[in-house]
């Protein structure tokens, strides 16, 4: 357990992680300010943590309810409640379709779940495998998942969210599928793939070379992959531990054939439906054996970028399974040898 004091630091520096994040009030115990605290929208849903309760008054009211987890200093929920709900319209489609609950994935709150079971907000966040932040789930009215955004989604892809679940589509079409009709996103129109990487044909399952596997789910009309490849991907540290995968770029629309590290034969299309790959770029990783270990959606920066890539590499997921304090205490050893880091670069 940190100090105080050295939690105040890491939460004015970089993303609170356990108990120096499970507070999200605006004052700390002893009057400090908390650094981390991103005030909420008022229109949130002011809620008793009653999960049962929660989707039946959405449901009566005819909205759907939608979990928010998130956690103190996280630059990309401060990205969402400052950018995405500063758009006029995105507030009106979440207050007429939406109850919006907060949940602090670090929190110690009393939750009561789907189930009626009394438990806390961090447990329910683990229950519900929540390793990003912001993660948002949108649920029906029997509490089921429709739709899970990890991570964040810039705007032009938040309304198509918020379109889709509000108009109950999940029943005629997939949302990757209903994106890719009514929101192509406007970029450089071109994939871009590397001499380095995995060439056709994708015979994932033939390797052989004992290093883990990277795909990259992406699309040609794609501005976060343009920023990926063309900014993140070619910095120095970037391209040092991407150096230690055998990296494969697939279009998640089209129809090239993979055989999957699983020895299935396929193509790039129905290996992301499979994987429910919806936003790219999708970096899905796999061990030598084939398996999957994880996986990266939404859109991050280079510091995240690069804390991922090392994640995976470093085999640092078999020891700490959650991210979230691997890139805490990953940011802490950074700054012991010097190195500044800016979480939005």
């Amino acid at each position: 357990m940190v100090s105080i004091r050295v939690a105040w630091f890491t939460m004015l520096v970089f993303w609170a992680a356990g108990a120096a994040a499970e507070s999200s009030k605006e004052v700390l115990e002893g009057g400090l300010a908390n650094p981390g605290y991103h005030e909420q929208p008022s229109w949130f849903k002011n809620s008793f943590l009653d999960m049962r309760e929660d989707v039946a008054e959405a449901t009566a009211a005819g909205k759907r309810l939608v979990l928010y987890f998130y956690q103190d200093g996280c630059p990309y929920c401060k990205k969402l409640l400052e950018v995405n709900f500063a758009q006029r319209d995105i507030v009106q489609k979440m207050r007429a379709n939406f109850d919006v609950v907060a949940i602090n994935m670090w929190g110690d709150r009393e939750v009561a779940d789907f189930a009626g079971r009394s438990t806390t907000e961090k447990a329910f966040a683990q229950d519900l495998k929540v390793m990003f932040t912001p993660t948002l789930l949108f649920l029906d009215g029997k509490g089921n998942v429709v739709l899970r955004t990890n991570g964040y989604y810039p705007p032009h892809k938040f309304r198509t969210v918020l379109d889709y679940v509000a108009g109950h589509m999940e029943g005629t079409m997939s949302y990757r599928d209903y994106y890719a009709r009514v929101d192509p996103e406007p970029a450089r129109g071109e994939l871009h793939r590397d001499p380095s990487y995995l060439q056709p044909p994708y015979r994932l399952d033939r390797r052989g070379d004992g290093r883990p596997l990277l795909v990259l789910f992406e699309q040609k009309d794609c501005a976060a992959c343009d920023e990926l490849h063309l900014d993140i991907l070619k910095r120095p540290q970037s391209r040092a531990l991407l150096s230690r995968f055998d990296v494969v770029l697939l279009d998640m629309w089209a129809r090239t054939p993979v055989r999957t590290p699983a020895g299935v034969q396929t193509d790039a299309a129905g290996w992301a439906r499979t994987l429910k790959i919806q936003y790219a770029p999708s970096m899905v990783f796999f061990d030598a054996e084939g398996r999957e270990v994880f996986r990266a959606e939404g859109y991050l920066k280079a510091f995240h970028t690069q804390s991922v890539l090392d994640y995976v590499a470093s085999g640092a997921y078999r020891e700490q399974p959650n991210f979230q304090r691997y890139i805490d205490a990953r940011a802490d050893r950074l700054r012991r040898q010097g190195v500044h880091i800016d979480l939005m670069k």
